[in-house]
């Protein structure tokens, strides 16, 4: 306290000058309409800013829980898409609501752990049985393909994505259907090659590669990427065809986990079919 006296003391005429030049404006404001209303206007401009500014700030804090919320929502909506169920009947009329049933069922995710620069990159996703998840599950975001699932615990999953070594995945061009398996090289995590496509079909760089319907974990027509070039194997009639990726794995935040309900369905009536073959 003595200090804060000896200060005002030493410098009393800079506060009295200031005190003096605060009392000046105040008359002035009061005493003359034109400088009043410019005043006004002036304070109401400052305090704008800075609401404007506080309302930003908080909004920034806000963003996490956002996007969460969003990310769900997203999942109801893909859910509950009509791509999202299959055809029981072909016929016009059924008994309570049976034209449909639901064949995929989406989950958001939120990436914890994600490798790009290895041969076998994996990702780790804040998902785990608990929330229903399984192994061999689609993983997507919503610029395209990820990966599936590998390893699951009770809170968190691995997923071996599309820069893994060991990852296919049935692609097609969206324009006429033509599909092979997409696999990556290793080299680049922008890219991928999208391999045993004839020599007879007709593309130009830029063409879409999407998800085909031969894949049990993909649900069809989900973004892959689009082509960069291509090239004839050698001694092959097919062409090998650099994929450009649709999916930022630099950036990969939240995901979505997609149950393909009918997989092992299908999964088991094709393995009993392979073994009636081998007798």
């Amino acid at each position: 306290m003595r200090n804060l006296v000896v200060f005002i003391a030493k410098n009393y005429f800079f506060f009295l000058f200031l005190l003096l030049e605060a009392l000046c404006i105040y008359l002035l404001v009061q005493n003359n309409k034109f400088q009043r209303a410019s005043f006004i206007n002036s304070s109401n401009q400052v305090s704008a800013t800075v609401l404007s500014t506080s309302e930003n700030i908080q909004q920034y804090f806000y963003l996490k829980s956002e996007n969460e919320r969003l990310a769900k929502e997203n999942a109801e909506l893909h859910s509950h898409d009509l791509l999202s169920f299959s055809v029981l009947t072909d016929g016009w009329f059924a008994v309570n609501d049976t034209i449909y049933r639901q064949k995929y069922v989406y989950t958001n995710a939120k990436a914890v752990n994600n490798s790009t620069n290895l041969r076998n990159n994996f990702i780790t996703l804040d998902r785990g049985y608990k929330q229903g998840i399984k192994k061999n599950m689609a993983v997507i975001s919503s610029a395209g393909v990820v990966g599936h699932t590998q390893d699951v615990s009770e809170n968190f999953c691995t997923v071996m994505s599309v820069l893994n070594s060991k990852t296919t995945i049935n692609a097609k061009f969206k324009k006429d259907g033509s599909f092979g398996p997409l696999n990556w090289d290793g080299v680049s995590y922008e890219f991928a090659t999208l391999n045993d496509i004839p020599t007879h079909v007709k593309m130009v760089k830029g063409d879409t590669i999407v998800t085909s319907q031969n894949s049990t974990m993909f649900p069809e027509n989900i973004m892959v990427g689009t082509v960069e070039s291509y090239y004839r194997e050698e001694a092959k009639p097919f062409f090998a065809v650099k994929v450009k990726l649709s999916t930022d794995f630099k950036k990969l935040t939240h995901v979505y986990i997609v149950e393909n309900k009918l997989k092992q369905e299908q999964d088991e009536l094709e393995k009993k079919s392979e073994e009636g073959n081998k007798e």
